[in-house]
């Protein structure tokens, strides 16, 4: 498939996603939606595909919102349209934003992101729903909708309490200041700040082929359970686990693992198989 605001490759069993409106400082356009959501169902459907990383292209990983791309919505809340069903339309206009990037926490890969420069409004949605994140030593992060007289509504404000302290969510979504690379690192939102974003690409790289090199189904179950915890009571996912595990643990990733390291090499695992699709089509 052929995106108009994103580049997408597969090497080596890791899926790069690539924002790609540089000039734009790689706003998030009407397409940008639907394609964030079209990129990650052909990734599902790609069985060689282990781990994905999502970088950027130009100065900045994203300015955000392309508040031209919407100026409709603020006509229409104008119109004559009866206020009730407007309103109702409105709020399955945001479900539908939202599921672009709940497709990323959905996605049963890990999801790395490389930032560097403004991470700013939307693009904080996007990397909150990541499962690592890495930046730049001249990344910033803002929650810009609080500047615009907006809240943040596709994300941010559900999942980022869970990554890092609750006070400092409040703060960064109160205030809409901006939060600086080494700030994040040591909040734990990144993981590492590099000097450049051509390091940080090539050690993010590196990173994903680790992870692809790992039993796909074993880490396929890792990050099903860690989504699964982070909703529900230490009892309920623990009682998940064990159903989980007796369903999948005597796979032949276990076998091969064991062998491989009887014999002093690397092991071998063969790919998901991509959904089956019986019923939805697209």
């Amino acid at each position: 498939m052929t995106y108009q605001t994103l580049n997408y490759t597969i090497q080596n069993n890791i899926a790069h996603i690539e924002l790609n409106r540089p000039k734009q400082f790689n706003t998030m356009v009407m397409e940008f939606w639907q394609e964030m959501v079209d990129v990650f169902a052909e990734i599902d459907e790609t069985p060689e595909a282990r781990v994905v990383v999502i970088s950027s292209t130009g100065k900045h990983f994203t300015a955000g919102l392309d508040l031209s791309a919407f100026g409709g919505l603020a006509a229409e809340m104008k119109s004559d349209v009866d206020g009730g069903r407007l309103r109702e339309q409105m709020k399955n206009n945001v479900l539908e934003m939202q599921e672009s990037f709940t497709a990323i926490e959905k996605c049963r890969l890990p999801v790395l992101v490389a930032v560097q420069g403004g991470c700013i409004g939307g693009g904080v949605d996007l990397v909150s729903a990541t499962d690592m994140r890495y930046c730049t030593k001249d990344a910033f992060f803002c929650i810009q909708e609080i500047n615009i007289g907006m809240t943040a509504d596709v994300g941010t404000l559900q999942r980022l309490p869970h990554l890092i302290p609750s006070g400092l969510v409040r703060e960064l979504a109160y205030t809409g200041r901006r939060m600086m690379a080494e700030e994040a690192a040591k909040s734990g939102l990144v993981n590492t700040v590099f000097d450049t974003a051509e390091e940080m690409l090539a050690e993010v790289m590196k990173i994903a082929a680790v992870i692809a090199a790992k039993s796909p189904l074993a880490i396929n179950g890792t990050k099903e359970m860690f989504n699964y915890t982070r909703d529900h009571s230490v009892d309920d996912a623990l009682r998940y686990m064990a159903v989980w595990q007796a369903g999948m643990f005597f796979s032949d990733d276990l076998f091969e693992a064991a062998t491989a390291n009887a014999e002093k090499r690397e092991p071998v695992f063969k790919d998901m198989l991509p959904p089956k699709k019986l019923v939805r089509r697209k």
